[in-house]
């Protein structure tokens, strides 16, 4: 029988069909987990040890390396892991993503799950109709399930027939014998197959179902299992390419650790392969008493050894070298040292939304940046009052300008990246985390707004030839040094979570500001009673002391939203 177009079409759509399951449960999952594997990633990375457990203890709940590894660039994008810390998380996420191997090769082949699928999405149907998100995620996981592995008997059946089909034994003859290239051949292989499914678990799972149905042998299907070890780290550096120079390097180092790895065991392939024989008797012997019909199952299982034994010891040789691999991406990556002034997005990129989590921890990093680059700005204003040289002057004026256009765009880009955060399911918190972010973020804009104003005032009363007297300036330069002590307090509450911040100290400093302008106004009616200054001079000193109270309310805004207070 001839194996034509529609077969292979039958076999792609079989493995979308374990894809689609896949993404499904991995989605639900790490929905329903939510800011649960937020706090696993930031309180159990405090070493290189502790990061590989976590990274393999998260991967095995989400089911998915490479939604790990994605996780970690986010991190590293938002600043929450260093390069050390997210190099670990990744070695124990490729020791994690083992364990679906084990899952399909216990009860993909042997145990007809598929038969139980339909009465899985009987039971997670109704769920996805409840009105707690929690539940409705939770139907998802049993969806995805049930999904995953009908796709998987899909696989099966959708597999050529060696009886019918014998060219295609023949066909691999001719690439084996070769020793180490025919290895390297089979090492591409899986690799390519890894990239065009962007799923390992999905790669695995086909050299599982090729294996099973006798297709491919043990040798071939290991070598294909390394390949696919490389070809899961595309995934990470795909999301890396719009991310920031952190992410970059750990989305590096996820693939140098990996090629390495594969690379010291293809030099030393049929001794392993000898060595996981040895290792597969008395593991036989412990897993008879799980599975009677073991004989029907052994190469698979066998591979699904093979895989979890070499990810295993290459991360216990590897793990010492965390460091010296952080300097050698630190060294292929550089930092481009871009300074505030030229305009660029540090933490948030134009990527796909992989983890909601991630997503807003990274736009509230950009928030906090988006803080400081806006106290600087009013810092500028300050600069503009005492400043007498016309070429310092005009140049500042040009920098407020720049700024303004920047606070502009950095606004537009956040609201835009927390639009495309809330088309997926969100959670009631990441829903009420995402309102606060957008009203922080108008906030800030709005200062940058103000401070422009101030600078064109300041401009007009330069141009006009309009004095102050040595009371106004230094009166406004106080009103400037209130504002920045809050400013100061709103960073400190920026750069803490959305939650438990202090706002004493954050109304001290808006009383004090609110105080001294009341005290300015009354004082600046006297002054011009008794015209101490000219009246186009107290406009523009009204106007100022009235702006910098304005950017004050703004400031405490920005505070009590950093709280979760939205007034």
């Amino acid at each position: 029988m001839e194996y034509g177009i529609f077969d292979v079409l039958e076999l792609l759509g079989a493995l979308g069909f374990f894809i689609y399951g896949m993404k499904v449960m991995s989605d639900g999952i790490q929905r329903t987990a939510g800011s649960k594997l937020r706090d696993i990633l930031r309180g159990m990375t405090r070493n290189r040890y502790l990061g590989v457990f976590t990274g393999f203890i998260i991967t095995c709940l989400v089911q998915s390396s490479s939604a790990t590894t994605v996780m970690v660039v986010s991190f590293a994008n938002a600043g929450l892991l260093n390069l050390v810390e997210s190099i670990g998380v990744i070695m124990g996420a490729n020791i994690g993503t083992t364990i679906t191997a084990w899952l399909i090769a216990f009860f993909g082949f042997k145990v007809k799950i598929s038969a139980f699928a339909l009465p899985i999405i009987a039971i997670g149907f109704p769920m996805m109709f409840a009105k707690r998100s929690t539940t409705r995620s939770f139907s998802e996981v049993l969806i995805g399930f049930a999904l995953l592995f009908l796709g998987l008997d899909a696989l099966k059946n959708a597999v050529p027939d060696l009886n019918g089909n014998p060219e295609f034994l023949d066909f691999l003859a001719t690439f084996t014998g070769y020793g180490i290239l025919s290895t390297m051949l089979f090492v591409a292989v899986g690799t390519i197959i890894t990239i065009v499914v962007q799923s390992s678990s999905a790669a695995m799972a086909l050299t599982l179902t090729l294996l099973f149905n006798d297709v491919i042998t043990f040798e071939i299907a290991a070598a294909m299992v390394l390949g696919e070890n490389i070809g899961t780290t595309i995934t990470a550096n795909l999301a890396a390419i719009v991310a920031n120079v952190h992410a970059k390097r750990a989305a590096r180092a996820h693939l140098i650790f990996n090629i390495i790895g594969v690379t010291w065991l293809i030099l030393i392939f049929p001794f392993f392969l000898d060595f996981i024989k040895y290792l597969w008797s008395p593991a036989q012997s412990l897993l008879q008493t799980v599975i009677p019909n073991l004989d029907e199952s052994q190469s698979e299982l066998q591979l699904s050894l093979f895989h979890t034994v070499f990810n295993v010891i290459n991360t216990v040789i590897m793990l010492g070298f965390i460091p010296v691999i952080a300097r050698f991406v630190t060294k292929i990556v550089p930092s481009k040292g871009i300074e505030d002034e030229a305009y660029n997005l540090e933490y948030i990129g134009t990527g796909a939304i992989v983890n909601t989590e991630a997503s807003i921890l990274e736009a509230k990093k950009e928030i906090l940046k988006f803080g400081k680059l806006v106290n600087k700005m009013t810092g500028f204003i300050a600069e503009l009052l005492v400043e007498t040289d016309n070429k310092k002057f005009k140049k500042t004026l040009s920098r407020v300008k720049k700024y303004e256009e920047i606070t502009d765009k950095i606004e537009s880009e956040i609201v835009l990246y927390l639009a495309k955060v809330s088309e997926g399911e969100l959670s009631e918190l990441a829903s009420s985390q995402i309102r606060i972010l957008l009203s922080i973020a108008n906030d800030l804009e709005s200062i940058g707004d103000i401070n422009y104003t101030m600078a064109r005032t300041i401009k007009r009363k330069a141009e006009e030839k309009i004095y102050f007297i040595p009371k106004q300036r230094e009166h406004l330069l106080d009103m400037f040094r209130l504002l920045d002590e809050g400013m100061e307090i709103m960073i400190e509450n920026l750069d803490n979570d959305l939650q438990g911040n202090q706002l004493e100290k954050a109304y001290a400093a808006e009383k004090a500001i609110n105080h001294k302008r009341n005290e300015l106004k009354k004082g600046h009616l006297k002054s011009l009673e008794k015209g101490e200054y000219k009246y186009e001079s107290g406009m523009i000193y009204a106007d100022l002391f009235s702006a910098v109270e304005s950017v004050g309310d703004r400031v405490i805004s920005i505070s009590e939203a950093s709280t979760g207070k939205i007034s």
